[in-house]
């Protein structure tokens, strides 16, 4: 029996809907919008109806064919500020276990959602089946339950703060048998309400959520209990549509995430700087090997606030960071010295016919605020401060946020084709880097390339999983203040979900167990 595609995600339900989908002959983007709708439903926490992301998909048949186009979703800030004394806005802290990290959320944190826009957009440009049917699996899922597994049940842990703040969320994420705690593994997440609300939206259309009941809902809620996001922030939203940026490097055409976000330029930097290296010279996993890619990850963050990255024009971007001259200095820094030493979630699918889809979905970590009778939490986004380099409350009004996220597309020279991205908040790059180095420069097969061990380095600690010699996570202590050795693989790591179609049609996937990666070919 042929295969009709390979999907990979986040939650084996995100991927059996997907591929059921293939199955009945839909196309890698009707496949992709019914796992973005499931993952709202298996992936709470990293994937909402009230938050956004990015499409990067390549059909190979249709009046689009041949054209990768970059559908930029993600939240907008809203058009008015108030005064901060006017906005619910307070911290929490996510536990991560080895280490924590402050999140904000309120109605103040919450920026103009983009979810509902693109899955409609895009459906309109690229879906071959009806609306009504790619969100049945959805509200089956919704409907039925969903077992929480391991994965889910720490998300549900690290953000616990953020699902126990209001009434309405712990209503949705409180155990029934243990009054006061989250749902833990193996018990039943339940959510009606959002199963009819996908199945009206799949019948009224996206003006349900930008200009009807929903939006007035949100937008009522805002005005009395102190966000931002207004009528005209709701009615205004559109989605984005971009080229990738592209890169040609290790025999291979990469396509990313362009500007204004950031993941998909700070990957083609480091790529850059690590471009006169060989890596296999330096041997995966030696002291050399790691010396040299932290390195290459402190400049690359350098880098992104020396030039300010989040504040470049979209359209020169490119050109301003990968500038031959700038790119030179910077490698030089790397060549040049001896050794020393946030929620987001991923769908990868690739059909037979040779589209391809790669998918980021973000929800922060949600506000806490759950829109009445919708069963939807919103977003967060304001409250991340990776993305408030001025301070909370100072974001530039009406503005499509940066991110991240860093939905990827490679093809190689022997004609295949792979569909990858990360979860992982700033550790999506670096988690999609060493992805692409352990496939391109080291060969390793898909599985053996997502999950290898992975280093991340940023304010001067390295993170360092376990896999690696002692000898060589030594060499990096005196070139850090701290070196953080996990005791296991863990989700702060990214989440990097893979599918690979070969140039003579046959597939293979990855999963990041990490973060419950699933993969199921169709």
């Amino acid at each position: 029996m042929s295969i009709k595609g390979a999907v990979a995600s986040g939650h084996v339900e995100t991927s059996r809907a997907a591929a059921a989908i293939l199955a009945e002959g839909g196309n890698a983007f009707d496949a992709a919008l019914a796992a973005m709708c499931t993952a709202c439903v298996a992936e709470p926490v990293l994937a909402s109806f009230g938050g956004g992301g990015f499409l990067l998909a390549r059909p190979n048949q249709g009046r689009h064919q041949g054209r990768t186009i970059v559908y930029d979703f993600v939240p907008q800030t809203p058009r008015f500020r108030l005064p901060a004394t006017d906005i619910d806005f307070f911290p929490v802290v996510a536990d991560f276990g080895p280490t924590q990290q402050v999140f904000h959320i309120g109605m103040g944190s919450i920026a103009t959602p983009g979810f509902v826009r693109g899955l409609f957009e895009a459906h309109h440009d690229l879906g071959s089946m009806p609306m009504r049917r790619i969100v049945e699996p959805a509200i089956e899922l919704a409907r039925d339950g969903v077992r929480v597994n391991d994965v889910q049940a720490y998300m549900f842990g690290v953000v616990g703060a953020i699902l126990q703040s209001s009434e309405a969320s712990r209503a949705l994420f409180e155990s029934p048998r243990r009054p006061g705690e989250l749902l833990g593994e193996g018990e039943i997440l339940v959510q009606r309400e959002f199963a009819d609300t996908l199945e009206i939206l799949a019948i009224e259309g996206a003006d349900l959520f930008y200009r009807g009941e929903i939006a007035r809902r949100i937008v009522d809620d805002c005005r009395a209990r102190g966000g931002y996001v207004a009528m005209d922030d709701m009615e205004g939203y559109g989605v984005e549509r971009r080229a990738p940026l592209t890169l040609d490097i290790f025999s291979a055409r990469l396509q990313l995430n362009p500007p204004p976000s950031t993941g998909g330029i700070l990957i083609a930097f480091a790529l850059e700087l690590l471009r006169n290296t060989d890596p296999t010279a330096l041997g995966f996993g030696t002291a050399a090997y790691l010396s040299r890619l932290a390195k290459v990850m402190e400049l690359t963050n350098r880098a992104r606030v020396e030039n300010r990255l989040h504040e470049l024009d979209a359209d020169t971007a490119a050109a301003d960071l990968l500038h031959p001259e700038l790119i030179t200095t910077y490698r030089e820094e790397v060549l040049g010295r001896p050794p020393a030493p946030r929620g987001t979630t991923q769908i990868s699918i690739i059909d037979e016919a040779g589209n391809a889809a790669s998918l980021s979905l973000s929800n922060g970590e949600g506000s806490g605020y759950v829109v009445p009778g919708t069963g939807i939490m919103l977003n967060n986004v304001l409250g991340e401060e990776d993305i408030n380099p001025h301070g909370f409350h100072q974001w530039p009004r009406d503005v499509r946020m940066s991110s991240m996220m860093a939905p990827t597309l490679v093809m190689d020279g022997g004609g295949g084709l792979t569909a990858l991205g990360s979860g992982g908040s700033n550790r999506i790059r670096t988690a999609i880097l060493q992805v692409l180095l352990n496939r391109l420069a080291f060969a390793m097969p898909l599985e053996e390339a997502v999950n290898a061990p992975r280093l991340h380095v940023e304010d001067d600690k390295a993170s360092i999983e376990p896999g690696y010699d002692e000898g060589a996570v030594d060499v990096l202590a005196p070139a850090f203040a701290a070196v953080d050795r996990w005791r296991q693989r863990n989700m702060f790591f990214g989440g990097v979900h893979a599918v690979h179609r070969q140039g003579n049609g046959g597939f293979e996937g990855a999963g990041d167990t990490r973060r419950g990666g699933a993969v199921v070919f169709s």
